[in-house]
């Protein structure tokens, strides 16, 4: 962090060099639904491919890569590392610009504050590194922290929860003051937003931003909004969209919000409550890849999203499977911005 260029994290809607997956594994915790994962992963990636370049992790490029029936209009890269699980979002590489030129930043992942193995998912992108990027391309990070965690207006500004990333597991040497710094000098942030409510039934990740609340421009966020005083969450989303009103950002404004439909409880089959949300929207060049749940809440949040990118096409993909291990469709990637090479240089 030496360097005298001006840092800067960029909003998701800019334009994408490529997203990435790391595919799902039988000796993971989807031994038990192996297909129904499968299944999901190749359509979001297939999907995907409709609309820029898709790197995959993978385990066997040759299995993997024969899953893939159809064609697509951009290739999808297979790279073989070793995972301990699928969650691309946490594991993968934050990229910054500094000056004009990407930096892909390498966080400590260390399974949502040492709730589960992570020690491979940790390595995987040094592992890309010796296969993609060159080493001076990467910037390793000392400090634990996951792509969910946060998200940016491309502005200045950035979005996240107290409750993950105070977690006494992640950081715990670290006072709130002490992480803004450290955030404002990796990512060149001029304003953190720490919000103090809202959480997801079944979460494992601490209320990771991305389930919550998003940035769609720089002066709008979509928010998880809860509407029956009967829900478990209905009291702290009510305070989390009190909070997200009093806020403003790098210039002082207010922020527009634009209120996401809560979907109807999911279950897993011992009855817990899955964490469904449609704030993990996935934000490709020309598309935003939406997760639904097979509940009537569906349509409207098609609905809405669509009009928030009037020039992407809205597409649903239905993430029944992933919930069932507590995440969804932005949990499983990670995108790279322009600039970012996919190939070995």
């Amino acid at each position: 962090m030496n360097s005298t260029k001006s840092r800067r994290l960029p909003a998701e809607w800019e334009p994408q060099s490529f997203v990435q997956f790391t595919f799902p594994h039988k000796n993971s915790d989807w031994a038990y639904m192996y297909p129904e994962v499968v299944a999901c992963f190749l359509k979001i990636i297939e999907t995907s491919a409709k609309f820029q370049p898709v790197l995959v992790g993978c385990h066997s490029i040759n299995k993997v890569s024969k899953l893939f029936k159809n064609k697509t209009p951009f290739p999808i890269h297979f790279v073989k590392v070793k995972s301990n699980d699928t969650w691309a979002r946490d594991h993968g590489a934050i990229t910054i610009y500094q000056g004009n030129d990407p930096l892909l930043l390498d966080f400590t992942f260390n399974g949502w504050g040492k709730k589960f193995e992570a020690s491979l998912d940790n390595q995987l992108t040094a592992e890309l590194t010796k296969t993609i990027w060159r080493q001076n391309q990467i910037e390793t990070q000392i400090f634990v922290l996951e792509g969910g965690a946060i998200d940016s207006n491309g502005l200045g500004t950035l979005l996240t929860t107290t409750k993950c990333l105070l977690s006494e597991n992640r950081n715990p040497d670290r006072s709130q003051q002490q992480i803004r710094h450290h955030l404002e000098q990796v990512f060149g942030t001029r304003k953190v937003l720490w919000l103090n409510h809202g959480y997801l039934a079944g979460d494992d990740t601490d209320s990771h931003i991305d389930t919550l609340a998003r940035f769609c421009k720089a002066n709008t966020i979509a928010y998880v909004a809860c509407d029956d005083p009967s829900d478990e969450h209905y009291l702290q989303l009510q305070r989390m969209e009190s909070q997200l009103k009093s806020f403003m950002n790098e210039d002082g404004d207010c922020f527009d919000l634009v209120p996401l439909p809560f979907p109807e409880a999911c279950y897993d089959h011992e009855g817990s409550r899955l964490p469904a949300t449609y704030a993990n929207f996935l934000i490709l060049n020309g598309a935003v890849l939406v997760p639904t749940y097979r509940v009537p809440q569906d349509a409207k949040a098609l609905e809405i999203i669509g009009q928030l990118f009037p020039d992407r096409q809205v597409i649903g993909i239905d993430c029944v499977a992933l919930i069932q291990q507590h995440g969804s469709l932005h949990c499983v990637s990670m995108q790279y911005p322009i600039g970012v090479s996919l190939t070995p240089s």
